[in-house]
C-alpha cells in the first residue's frame, strides 16, 4: 500500500494476538488519535482535515484487527479505528464502539448501495450506524509473468504445487490464509465451514507451507520479494501488483482463477471512550470520504473507494485497468470476508500458528 517514498504499509499483519503496546508512530494533532494500518497516515488521504485543522491527526498503528481488538479492550485509547468487514461486528458486540452521527458525515448517502446493504456491517437492524465503509479490495493470486505461465496458475491449487517449492509467499494473516484455503476447497461462504472442511482447508495450508519461502507481513516486504526475484507466486492485495507494475516488475494479478478471489471492505469506526475532539473526528471522516480521494486510492493504491460518487469520477480506463469496471471485479467466484463465528476464528488462529511452525 505504499508507493515510492511513502510509508511502509501493514494492512493485514500477524495473525497471532499481540500484547505489545500500540505504537504512536506519527504524533501531530493531539486532539485526534486514529488507530490505523500503517500507510494510511499518508496526507493525501485527508487533505481536507489538514487544511481545516492545520495538521494531520496523531496516528497509532496496529498489525491486524485481532491485535487491535485486544489492545483497545485492554485499555488503549483512540478516537477512530480502521477495522475491516470480518471484525466490525466483533468490535461492536464487545462494546468498544459508539454509534456514528451520519448527519455529520458529508456524502454518507453516496456510499455504494451494495456495501451499505450488507447485513450488520455499516448499520444494525435498528438503523443505527456504526461503521463508515471506505476502502475495499481483494486478495488474489499475483505472479511474475516472465517466470510463471498463466496456464500453470489457473487454479489456486498452484500454491501447493511442488513445482513452486520455495517460490511462494502468502501473508502472515489468518483471515487471508483461510480465505485462500476455503476457495481452494470450493467453499465460498466460510461462515458455513464444517469440521471436515476446516480440516481440508488446514491440510491445504500445510501443503502450501511446504512451498512458502516467506510469510509476508506488509506490502513493502512482498513487493521487495517479488521485485527482487525471491518470490514468483503470491497471495496478495491489490496494492502489491500496483506498486510492482509502477516499479517495472513484470507482475499481474489473476482474479479469474477457477476458484476466484477473496474480497473485503474496510472503513472507520468511533471508539466508545474516545478521548479527543468529536468535531475533529467528523472532520477526519469527511476528509477521507471526499469523492476527490477516489482517484488517488484507485491509481496509487489499487483499491476501490466506498464512495460511489468518487468512484464515478475516476477515469473508466483506470477502473478497467485496476479491475473495478462497474465497481466490481470481473469474476463471479468471490469469498467475502464476512464475520466468522468466534469459535471458528479461534480455531483458525491456533491452527495457522501450528501450520507456520511446521506442524
Amino acid at each position: 500500500m505504499t508507493g515510492l517514498g511513502r510509508s511502509v504499509s501493514v494492512f493485514l499483519g500477524i495473525a497471532a494476538l499481540s500484547a505489545t503496546a500500540a505504537t504512536i508512530a506519527l504524533a501531530a494533532d493531539g486532539d485526534l488519535i486514529v488507530f490505523d494500518w500503517a500507510g494510511y497516515e499518508e496526507p493525501s488521504f485527508h487533505p481536507g482535515y489538514t487544511a481545516k485543522n492545520g495538521d494531520s491527526p496523531t496516528f497509532a498503528f496496529f498489525g491486524d484487527e485481532d491485535e487491535a481488538f485486544e489492545k483497545v479492550r485492554s485499555g488503549f485509547k483512540a478516537d477512530l479505528g480502521h477495522p475491516c468487514s470480518q471484525s466490525v461486528a466483533k468490535w461492536r458486540d464487545a462494546g468498544l464502539l459508539q454509534p456514528l452521527d451520519t448527519s455529520k458525515i458529508a456524502g454518507w448517502n453516496d456510499l455504494l448501495p451494495d456495501i451499505m446493504a450488507m447485513k450488520d456491517l455499516a448499520t444494525t437492524a435498528d438503523g443505527q450506524a456504526w461503521f463508515m465503509p471506505w476502502d475495499w479490495g481483494n486478495t488474489s493470486l499475483t505472479y511474475n509473468t516472465e517466470k510463471v505461465d498463466a496456464k500453470d496458475v489457473q487454479s489456486l491449487k498452484a500454491f501447493a504445487d511442488p513445482k513452486f517449492k520455495g517460490r511462494v509467499s502468502i501473508d502472515d494473516n489468518v483471515d487471508d490464509a483461510y480465505a485462500l484455503a476455503s476457495l481452494a476447497i470450493g467453499l465460498h461462504d466460510w461462515t458455513k465451514m464444517t469440521d471436515e472442511q476446516f480440516k481440508e482447508a488446514s491440510d491445504f495450508l500445510r501443503a502450501v507451507h511446504k512451498n512458502v519461502r516467506l510469510y509476508w507481513t506488509d506490502t513493502t516486504e512482498i513487493v521487495q520479494a517479488m521485485g527482487g526475484g525471491e518470490v514468483d507466486l503470491a497471495w496478495a492485495w491489490n496494492d502489491a501488483a500496483t506498486q510492482l507494475s509502477m516499479n517495472g516488475t513484470p507482475v499481474a494479478r489473476k482474479p479469474d482463477t477457477d476458484e476466484g478471489i477473496s474480497t473485503w471492505v474496510c472503513g472507520y469506526v468511533r471508539f466508545k471512550d474516545a478521548p479527543g475532539s468529536e468535531q475533529k473526528a467528523y472532520d477526519f471522516l469527511n476528509a477521507v470520504n471526499d469523492p476527490a480521494i477516489a482517484n488517488y486510492m484507485v491509481k496509487d493504491w489499487g483499491y476501490g473507494m466506498a464512495n460511489g460518487k468518487g468512484m464515478a469520477s475516476v477515469d473508466p480506463k483506470l477502473l478497467e485497468e485496476k479491475g473495478y469496471a462497474n465497481n466490481q471485479e470481473t469474476t463471479k467466484n468471490v469469498l467475502f470476508q464476512s464475520p466468522l463465528p468466534n469459535e471458528l476464528k479461534a480455531k483458525m488462529i491456533a491452527e495457522f500458528e501450528k501450520i507456520k511452525a511446521g506442524y
